[in-house]
C-alpha cells in the first residue's frame, strides 16, 4: 500500500498490517472522525498500569536513544506539578517518519499525549515541531477534538541538527535558543517551565496510545519476542521499498534492501556504515550489540555506480557545521576530521587516515550532547566499511564515478 504526500513528498507503505499508519494509504491524512472509526477513543490508564505494560512489551523510545519508556515513567515524581513534552522536531535530515506520522496520523500522537498526561495527573502538554505541514496538521487536529483543548502545539524556529535533542528542545522553549545544556540535567528533573517532564519522541507517544488501547497481549501479537510492536523507518536509495515504512520489529533488514554488496548506512547521520546487513533485524538491542544502533530509524544504501566516499565527505562537512559551538572537541575536532576525510577522497595517503582516527578518538565522549559521538560513529564506520572505495581514491586521486546524492542535507531536501 502506497500513498504520496504533498508535503513532504514521501512514499508511505507497510510490511504487514499497519498500526501507526492505519488508514493513511487509503485516505492520506486521517481526520478525527476516521481516527475514531479506526482506533476508537483513547483508553486512559493508571500510571502503574503504563509502567508495567511498557516494561512487559519492552517499549523503547523512538527518538534515537532507544531509552526504556518504563524507566522514564517510573522516574517521574508523584504528587508534584509535572509536564508532558512531545518532541516532533525531527532534526535528522534523512528522516521523514515523524513528519509523516504528525501530518497523516496526528490524532494517534495526541491520544498518546492524553494517555500519559492523565496517568501523570497533569494537563500541561506541549508538542514541539519544526515542519510547517506537520505543525498545521497537529493544530487542526487539536481543533477537531473536544478533549485536547489544553494541548499546546509550538512551532519552534529551525535550530539545526542538535536542536532536536530533548534537552535542547527544553532550552528552546525556555530561552528561544535550542541548544543542549552544558550540564546533563534530564527532563524528568527539570524540563518544561522548570517542571519535571516526561519527554519523548512523537512516535513513542503514538505507540503508547496503541498499547493503552490494545493491552499488552494484543499489542505483542506483532513484532518479535524481544521487542514486540512495530517501528517506522525511513528507507532511502537503492532499496526494495523506499520512503517511510512501518515494519514489525524483528523484520530482517535484508527484506528492505536488494542483495548487493554496496555499503549500507544504518541509523542515519549518527549511525554507522556497514558492508552488509546479513543477520541484522529491526531489533534495537540486537542492533546496538552488533555496533549499528537503529538511531533515528534511517536505512540508506547508495545506488550502484556512484561515489559513496564523496557523499560521506559532504555529510561529514555538514555535521561539522552543525556544532552548537559549546565544546572544543566538537567545534574544532569535527571540521578537522572532515578535512582529513576530504583529503582521503582526493587521494591522500595513510597518514591522513591515521590523523582522522586519532582525532575521532579525541572527540568521542567529550561533548555536552551526543553530536560528537554520533558524528564520530558516522565517519569512523565509513573509514572501515569503505576501505575498498578509499583505496581506489588513494591510488587514483578520484574514482571517476558521479557523487552519490542519496543522503539529503536540509538545503537539498529528500532525494
Amino acid at each position: 500500500m502506497t500513498v504520496v504526500l504533498d508535503s513532504p513528498t514521501t512514499p508511505v507503505s507497510s510490511i504487514g498490517a499497519p498500526r501507526l499508519l492505519a488508514g493513511v494509504a487509503e485516505h492520506g491524512r486521517v481526520d478525527h472522525a476516521r481516527h475514531l472509526l479506526l482506533h476508537g477513543a483513547p483508553v486512559l490508564r493508571r500510571r502503574s498500569w503504563l509502567v508495567a505494560a511498557t516494561r512487559d512489551v519492552n517499549l523503547l523510545g523512538r527518538g534515537g536513544g532507544a531509552f526504556p519508556v518504563t524507566a522514564k515513567l517510573a522516574a517521574m515524581p508523584s504528587g508534584r506539578d509535572v509536564a508532558v513534552l512531545l518532541n516532533g522536531s525531527e532534526g535528522e535530515p534523512a528522516s521523514r517518519k515523524d513528519r509523516v506520522l504528525m501530518t497523516c496520523a496526528p490524532h494517534l500522537v495526541i491520544d498518546g499525549a492524553l494517555v500519559v498526561a492523565d496517568a501523570l495527573g497533569t494537563a500541561n502538554v506541549t508538542i514541539v515541531v519544526h515542519d510547517a505541514a506537520a505543525h498545521d496538521s497537529l493544530v487542526h487536529a487539536v481543533a477537531e477534538r473536544t478533549d485536547a483543548t489544553a494541548v499546546r502545539v509550538v512551532r519552534a524556529a529551525e535550530s539545526g541538527f542538535v536542536g532536536g535533542e530533548i534537552r535542547a528542545v527544553v532550552n528552546g522553549l525556555r530561552t528561544g535558543r535550542a541548544v543542549p545544556g552544558g550540564r546533563r540535567v534530564l527532563p524528568h528533573v527539570s524540563g518544561v517551565d522548570g517542571l519535571p517532564t516526561f519527554g519523548s519522541n512523537v512516535e513513542t507517544f503514538a505507540h503508547l496510545a496503541l498499547l493503552s488501547r490494545m493491552g499488552v497481549d494484543e499489542y505483542a501479537r506483532t513484532g518479535s519476542t524481544a521487542e514486540p510492536g512495530t517501528s517506522l523507518l525511513t528507507v532511502l536509495g537503492d532499496a526494495a521499498v523506499r520512503g517511510v515504512v512501518e515494519v514489525p520489529n524483528g523484520t530482517p533488514l535484508s527484506v528492505l534492501l536488494p542483495a548487493t554488496t554496496a555499503p549500507v548506512l544504518v541509523g542515519g547521520y549518527h549511525g554507522t556504515w556497514r558492508r552488509d546487513v546479513d543477520g541484522l533485524t529491526v531489533d534495537r538491542a540486537a542492533l546496538r550489540a552488533a555496533g549499528s544502533p537503529l538511531g533515528a530509524g534511517v536505512i540508506a544504501r547508495p545506488h550502484p555506480g556512484t561515489c559513496v566516499v564523496d557523499e560521506v565527505v559532504r555529510v561529514a562537512r555538514w555535521l561539522a557545521a552543525e556544532s552548537a559551538g559549546q565544546c572544543g572537541p566538537c567545534f574544532f575536532g569535527l571540521p578537522a576530521i572532515a578535512d582529513d576525510l576530504a583529503a582521503l577522497a582526493a587521494g591522500a595517503g595513510a597518514d591522513r587516515a591515521a590523523s582522522a582516527r586519532r582525532r575521532l578518538a579525541l572527540v568521542r565522549g567529550r561533548g555536552a550532547c551526543a553530536h560528537p559521538d554520533g558524528s564520530a560513529a558516522f565517519v569512523g564506520s565509513a573509514l572501515d566499511a569503505l576501505a575498498d572505495e578509499l583505496a581506489v581514491h588513494q591510488h587514483h586521486g578520484r574514482c571517476g564515478l558521479p557523487a552519490s546524492t542519496v543522503l539529503p542535507t536540509p538545503e537539498e531536501g529528500s532525494r
